[in-house]
């Protein structure tokens, strides 16, 4: 039987990134997301339930993030879930985490032209374009990850090549806007 391990998430990151590096020297940092749900109970009483979740971002990609990314900003996330286990130092019990380990970041910015950080919940169009991260030469480590890496680009970079356009009987007067 297939299987499938794919996650989207969207919601605002609880504390700046912080750039790590691995002794391979490969770019690591932990998104903290806080992920809203609203909802009605039985009784009719609008509730709020918040969930967070540890999003990891590797190579370029967490660099850009570290770099553009503050407390409070709307990201979307698409990753994998990845179960991480150790053991307590003070305790010696075995513990273990969920978390997400991200194939793709793209930041969302509320509709406010201040650059704040947190908006009120309504975003806007995504900030960065979706460009592809450099990809390794065989053998090259990757932490705990295998395939390639895909990043976003800072806002204001170059965006990737256009599309060819599909060839079409409409006339420039059928088109509706």
């Amino acid at each position: 039987m297939a299987s499938l391990n794919r996650v989207f998430l969207i919601g605002n990151l609880t504390r700046d990134p912080e750039l790590r590096y691995t002794p391979g020297g490969s770019a690591v940092t932990d998104l903290p997301l806080a992920i809203n749900r609203n909802f009605t109970t039985k009784d009719g009483e609008r509730r709020e339930e918040v969930t967070y979740i540890d999003v990891t971002v590797w190579e370029r990609q967490a660099e850009n993030c570290c770099q553009y990314l503050k407390k409070g900003r709307p990201v979307h996330v698409e990753g994998s879930l990845r179960m991480e286990s150790w053991e307590d130092k003070t305790t010696g019990e075995k513990r273990s985490k969920l978390k997400v380990l991200a194939e793709r970041v793209q930041f969302l910015d509320s509709r406010r032209d201040d650059g704040g950080g947190a908006g009120d919940g309504d975003f806007g169009p995504p900030a960065a374009r979706e460009v592809p991260a450099p990809r390794r030469a065989a053998g090259e480590a990757r932490g705990a990850t295998n395939g390639p890496a895909r990043g976003f680009a800072a806002p204001g970079s170059t965006p990737p090549p256009a599309r060819r356009p599909v060839e079409s009987d409409a006339e420039d007067d059928d088109i509706p806007f």
